[in-house]
This record gives C-alpha cells, sequence and structure tokens, in this order.
C-alpha cells in the first residue's frame, strides 16, 4: 500500500513536538550548522529528543544540510552526519553534492529544492547519484509530474503551502550580490521582498517604489487529490520560520485535508500512526499569509504578486470607513475583540494597520489616528480569540492498543498489543489473594489497567485472564505504567530507520556545468566530472564575479503580472528593456518569451 506522507517544518524542539501533536507524518529541521536558513538552527541533543518523540507515531525526521559547502567544511559536515545517523534521523535534505564523495553512513539523502529539480532530465540524474527522493521545484505543473512519474522511480516531493520565492530556488544571487549574505548559504536578506520602481529604455519610471518581486503565498488544500494521483507522495509545508501557532493551524488544516482523501482511496494510507482529534477548527487565512496561489500547477499563468506590501494581511472581513467627526465603522461578518489587529491599504497605496482597543457595536476605536479617504477593504491579522485558542491545548495523537492481563507462576502479568503489530509486556511478582467480592475487583482492575490518558495510547480491547484476584491500586498503576513504558521504547527502536544503500551510475550527461550548477567545492566539481562535463564554472558564492550575469531566474513573469505580455495584442507599447531599480541599483531585465520565463540581469 501506498503511504502518503504530511511534512511539517520546525523551528525548535517544541514547534517539532506540536507538528507531530497534530498530524505531522514527518518532519524537516536545521541542525546548528549548513542548513538554509540559518535563524533555524537546533543543537544536535534537541534533534535527538525530536527523533525519538516522532518514531514513538511512526513519524519521520528529515535534517536539512542545504547549503553549499566550501573545501574546509567538508570535514565537520561528515562528523555531524555520522552523528545525525547514529541518533536515528531518517534522511538528510542536501543540495552540495560533494558530500557524495565523503564516507557518509548509508543515510538516506533528498535532494534539496535548492537543486533546481526543475524537468525530467534533472530528476533522472539525481537518481544516478542514488538520491532517495527529489523535491520538486514549486514552479513545476502537474503534467511534468506525471512525465517524471512515468520515467523514474525516485520518490517525489512537492511544496504545497507557504511563502514563495519568486525565483527557481538555487538560482538567486541578487542577495548575495547586494548585501553579500547568500541565499545559498542559508542567509537570505529577502531582496524580493523590498520595493523597487520599474523603468523603461529611455529612464522613464512606468511604477514607483512598490514591491515589484513579492509574490503572494502558496495554498494547494484543493489540488492534494490531483498531485496525488500525479505521483507526489509526500507533501511539504514551508516555514522553518514560522511559530508554534502558526504550525498548529496549518498542520491540522492539512491533517484533516489528507484524511478525508486517504478515507475514499483504498490504495494510500498515511505514513505515520495514530489519530489526531483537534480541539479547534483550523483556517489558514487566519494565520500569515500573503493571499494565495496554487502557482503553475496547472501550467497556467495567473496573477500572483503581492505589490502594495511583502506583509501579511491576514482575512478580509468586511470594510471600514470614516464620519466627519473621525470616527471609524466595520462593517463586516466577523466579531471584533479587543487587541485584534487590523489593516487596509491607505491612500498611498500602503499597508496600514492598527490594534483595536475597543469595540462598541459597528464603531472600533483605533489604538492610534486613522485617517481615511474613502471606503476600504478591511483585513485581519491578529486575531485574538484565534491566538488564544491556538495557545491552549488543541489536540491530541492516539494509538489504539490491546491489553491481555494474565496471571503467572508468580504474579500478574501485562501484555500489550499496538496498531501497527508492536508488542511489549511487563510482569511483577505479587501475592495472590481472592477477591471478596469478584466483580468490584474485576470492575477496579478493568478501570485502572484502562488509564491511558497521559500517554500516546488510547485503549481498543481489554481481556483479563485473572480478574477476580485483589490487587491494590498502585500495583495495577505500576504494571500499567511499566508496560507502556516498554511499549513506547519498542516503537521508538521500531520506526528507526533502515539503512539505505546508494547505488551512483555515473555517465556522460554534461558537456560543461556552469555557475548555476553553485558548485563551491573541488569535491562537488568531480561529480560533474564523473558525468561527463569538461567545462565547469565554480558559483558566484565562490568567485563573487556578478559582472554580467543572470542574478534571478523566474517562471514569475513581471511583464505578464502588468498586462504587457508580448503574447497580448492589447498590451500598450513600452520601451525595452525594462529595468528594476533602487536607490543603489538598476538591473536589466530580460524576457524569454518561448520558455516563459524572466531573467534579472546584472549589467
Amino acid at each position: 500500500m501506498n503511504k502518503i506522507e504530511l511534512l511539517i517544518p520546525a523551528k525548535d524542539l517544541v514547534t517539532g513536538q506540536a507538528a507531530i501533536n497534530h498530524g505531522a507524518d514527518a518532519l524537516y529541521l536545521g541542525a546548528s550548522r549548513f542548513g538554509a536558513r540559518q535563524a533555524a538552527g537546533n543543537p544536535l541533543s534537541d534533534i535527538e529528543q525530536l527523533v525519538r518523540y516522532a518514531h514513538l507515531y511512526g513519524s519521520k525526521v528529515y535534517v536539512t544540510i542545504n547549503t553549499v559547502l566550501y573545501d574546509d567544511e567538508m570535514e565537520d559536515v561528515r562528523k555531524m552526519i555520522g552523528q545525525l545517523y547514529e541518533m536515528g534521523v531518517d534522511a538528510l535534505i542536501i543540495q552540495d553534492f560533494g558530500l557524495l564523495k565523503l564516507d557518509l553512513p548509508p543515510i538516506a539523502l533528498h535532494a534539496s529544492t535548492q537543486c533546481h529539480n526543475i524537468s525530467l532530465e534533472r530528476i533522472q540524474f539525481l537518481e544516478k547519484l542514488g538520491m532517495k527522493r527529489a523535491i520538486l521545484a514549486r514552479e513545476m505543473d502537474l503534467a511534468t509530474v506525471q512525465d517524471i512519474r512515468a520515467h523514474s522511480q525516485i520518490e517525489l516531493e512537492a511544496f504545497v503551502h507557504g511563502a514563495l520565492c519568486v525565483c527557481y530556488s538555487g538560482q538567486c544571487y541578487m542577495s548575495l550580490m547586494m548585501t553579500g549574505r547568500s541565499g545559498n548559504r542559508g542567509a537570505c536578506a529577502q531582496i524580493c521582498r523590498t520595493p523597487f520602481d520599474l523603468q523603461d529604455a529611455n529612464g522613464k519610471t512606468l511604477i514607483r517604489n512598490k514591491h515589484l518581486l513579492s509574490l503572494r503565498d502558496m495554498n494547494r488544500s484543493e489540488r492534494l487529490r490531483q498531485m496525488i494521483d500525479a505521483g507526489i507522495c509526500s507533501f511539504k509545508v514551508e516555514g522553518r520560520l514560522k511559530d508554534v501557532n502558526y504550525v498548529k493551524n496549518i498542520t491540522a488544516y492539512y491533517r484533516k485535508t489528507l484524511d478525508g482523501i486517504l478515507e475514499e482511496k483504498q490504495d494510500l494510507e498515511r505514513l505515520g500512526s495514530g489519530k489526531t482529534i483537534f480541539f479547534f477548527e483550523p483556517n489558514p487565512e487566519k494565520s500569515f499569509n500573503r493571499g494565495f496561489t496554487d502557482y503553475f500547477l496547472d501550467g497556467k499563468r495567473d496573477k500572483i504578486a503581492s505589490f502594495d506590501t511583502p506583509k501579511a494581511m491576514g482575512q478580509k472581513i468586511g470594510s471600514l470607513c470614516q464620519d466627519r467627526n473621525g470616527k471609524l465603522f466595520y462593517d463586516g461578518y466577523e466579531k471584533l475583540v479587543n487587541g485584534d489587529g487590523l489593516c487596509f491599504i491607505n491612500e498611498q497605496g500602503e499597508l496600514e494597520g492598527f490594534t483595536v482597543n475597543g469595540v462598541d457595536g459597528d464603531r472600533i476605536v483605533p489604538h492610534k489616528p486613522v485617517s481615511l479617504f474613502q471606503r476600504v477593504d478591511l483585513y485581519r491579522n491578529v486575531d485574538k480569540t484565534f491566538e488564544k485558542l491556538l495557545a491552549g491545548k488543541t489536540a491530541e495523537r492516539k494509538m489504539w492498543v490491546d491489553m491481555f492481563f494474565a496471571e503467572t507462576a508468580n504474579g500478574f502479568c501485562l501484555q500489550l498489543a499496538d496498531e501497527d503489530g508492536v508488542e511489549a509486556a511487563f510482569a511483577i511478582e505479587a501475592e495472590k489473594v481472592k477477591a471478596e467480592k469478584p466483580e468490584v475487583a474485576e470492575a477496579q482492575l478493568r478501570s485502572s489497567l484502562s488509564k491511558l490518558g497521559n500517554t500516546p495510547f488510547v485503549l481498543r480491547r481489554l481481556e483479563m485472564q485473572a480478574a477476580d484476584y485483589f490487587l491494590p491500586a498502585s500495583a495495577v498503576n505500576g504494571l500499567r505504567a511499566q508496560a507502556v513504558g516498554r511499549l513506547m521504547e519498542a516503537r521508538a527502536e521500531r520506526f528507526r530507520p533502515e539503512d539505505c544503500g546508494r547505488d551512483n551510475a555515473p555517465e556522460a550527461m554534461f558537456a560543461e556545468a556552469d555557475y548555476k550548477r553553485n558548485i563551491t567545492n573541488e569535491l562537488h566539481r568531480q561529480v560533474y566530472e564523473d558525468f561527463g562535463a569538461k567545462r565547469i564554472e565554480y558559483s558566484l558564492d565562490k568567485t563573487k564575479d556578478f559582472k554580467g550575469k543572470e542574478l534571478m531566474t523566474c517562471k514569475y513573469c513581471l511583464r505578464y503580472e502588468l498586462g504587457m505580455c508580448s503574447k497580448d495584442t492589447r498590451a500598450p507599447k513600452v520601451a525595452y528593456p525594462l529595468y528594476l531599480c533602487n536607490s543603489s541599483h538598476r538591473f536589466r531585465l530580460e524576457f524569454d518569451c518561448k520558455a516563459c520565463e524572466m531573467r534579472i540581469v546584472n549589467r
């Protein structure tokens, strides 16, 4: 039976445990170094705790080592990978293929989306490298996924929710060039979220001070069924910097959505164990988002930019107007409370927000003066009631267990077997005293053995062979606790990963490897030599030679977004080339209309 995985980001130990509790089948997180989010590193001791917690529920833990690496770092990386393997990490997410030349333990390797996994040819290359899984480019459409699935055996993982990079992952060098902070080293300065002017070839400003490269967030929750049918086995939520409330809400939302699909598809099952019960109704619009898009999933274009602001506007809840006395009035369908955060687009075309200090009927009292030029759409980006709900207990995840209580020669034994067939038992020596009231004794014994409230288990069936003895409550409670403890240990060991072999099968696939292959060390260079490359360039991270280089390659097209597409006969006449400008830089825009791509070039 095919396994379907819900893969959730973990900022830290607490967030990771919350993700498991809310139904994650797998987690991904960074170690202390070499992850593509420098601000989301974790000590190895926390990763080890999280591995044991995840394996208890049959879930997995993947650690990101998805930066490019320098020669003097390779030995440190090798040692860290050995430690991660020993603690039972299920796989590593990597970008730098130089790692394959190291003496690594037999741990599974997943090719990060930073590897630019955008085509069948690229995925077949990953297979020949011995990768177990390819994390597909966010820009990939379903037809391409289907073609890859038909011509490869590698596991396919795809993003379904969260923030979007405007550039193909691994192909962005703008942050490195402008600030020295490299996205391929986990230190992206998010230049795409800053404002730019758009100028034509004559220097005329067509658009001023807008976030022209800032995209909405991904939400493919309504497309999961089609993605499963196309061949995706792992559904990934973006967000290793997101807080625990975000992770609770989004994990719960996708868990419920996927479970509904799996109930209908008898040939599929979830990867992890247990069933999650939620004590709230998840809603992705109530967590951080910039508006949503399913992002090229059908191969077609749509308006996907967020020009006015790179910040979260939240959920649209109605409209806001102001009377002559400056009082604000709300017309909408959501109840507001003190502490809610509201926002709107002001007369300058910028996002403006305020906190609710009071509500009187349809009148809102803001925490600061607010001036409206007309009635505006109103958004809530902080839902105080919802955040308070998320701060409490919002879910529990339980696995069923069967119990068998029996008499032994010297006492009593409790045997356990759970939904995955994992078994454990514990016996105690005890004096056998017949109960004066067998029915009462049996009821008390059954009640004590059934108390599993603070454990990961819920009782499905209890059989008792010896129910007519009197046993002190302390002895029964101890017996149950010890048996459950052994079952938890057995589960943690049962779900340790199996060793994963890698059949590296080089063949001549490339004549050259340019700077976009992100080669920063000799071992990575050797990999491309093994695959036939004769001319090899080092990455811009190593050379810092930005003159005339493409700094971004994007499926997103600014011409299309602005109604200026070359294929549109109604498009306005503009003097090309176009330029993106800010106070310090001017970048030329190139449009490959045949490939339907936009490139940002350093002149």
